[in-house]
């Protein structure tokens, strides 16, 4: 299937490690102009070089960037469409919040999550959506959780703000249909990343286990019986910004194994 994404100018922020990388790689295999965005310039400029090696694409480059000032997600956006374009397709993506309950967390937490999680894709999605208008049309695409369909116990700031996400893309759905401008939400469930093993590792101190223990029990509870690796994640987010997908937008998806019970 020719996904159409030759040449298309894509833009991935949160794209120096796991699933923005990966999602980042698969871009570039299919041709695309891929610009990623990140804090750390040494993570960046390892991953581009990854990539390009690995695809043999050489149009991927990058920017830092700290996706909770405004002017930096501004700039960022400003030097995507210098390099590679306007921007046919936003994939927003950060840092996941950290664990904790509703007793565990105050309210600098919750500040600091908002602008984190929700925010900052809204102030990215405010950017590109000029450009995708004078183009005729764009996809984005809004990395969340699995919480996004059933909330994980231990973690009050990811339940509540990728909720939030849900609510936003549903809504952008209907306004920027008329823009041919396609937004829907993916959530991953167990996928074999730094941040999934790091709240394994909370859990495996939480309850004194060891953490293979952690990892064999919550492996029992999908039922594919095993962690997603993370290229299997972003094969299904390349093919939602897609010229391939024309049709699917305000849509909520999840690949997660089937771990979810929630219809």
């Amino acid at each position: 299937m020719d996904l159409g994404l030759e040449d298309k100018s894509v833009l991935v922020l949160a794209s120096s490690k796991g699933l923005g990388k990966a999602t980042a790689c698969q871009f570039a295999a299919e041709g695309a102009r891929v610009y990623l965005g990140s804090r750390s310039e040494e993570a960046l400029k390892k991953t581009s070089k990854e990539i390009r090696e690995e695809t043999g694409n050489p149009n991927v480059a990058y920017s830092v960037c700290d996706i909770k000032v405004s002017d930096s997600v501004r700039q960022l956006v400003a030097d995507a469409a210098s390099k590679h374009g306007p921007v046919d397709v936003l994939v927003n993506n950060a840092g996941g919040p950290p664990a904790g309950s509703f007793d565990d967390v105050d309210d600098d937490a919750w500040q600091h999550t908002f602008e984190l999680n929700l925010l900052s894709f809204i102030r990215a999605i405010r950017e590109v959506l000029p450009g995708m208008r004078e183009k005729g049309g764009g996809h984005i695409l809004n990395f969340a959780s699995s919480s996004i369909k059933q909330p994980i116990d231990g973690l009050i700031l990811s339940n509540t703000f990728r909720a939030g996400i849900t609510g936003l893309s549903k809504s952008l759905s209907q306004e920027l249909a008329a823009d041919n401008i396609l937004i829907n939400t993916i959530g991953p469930g167990r996928i074999g990343t730094d941040r999934v093993s790091h709240l394994d590792s909370v859990q495996a101190e939480k309850r004194g286990l060891p953490i293979e223990d952690v990892r064999e029990e919550a492996e029992n509870n999908i039922p594919l019986g095993r962690y997603g690796k993370p290229e299997e994640f972003a094969r299904i987010a390349v093919f939602l910004c897609s010229e391939a997908n024309a049709y699917v937008t305000g849509q909520s998806l999840l690949v997660d194994g089937g771990l979810v019970k929630a219809l």
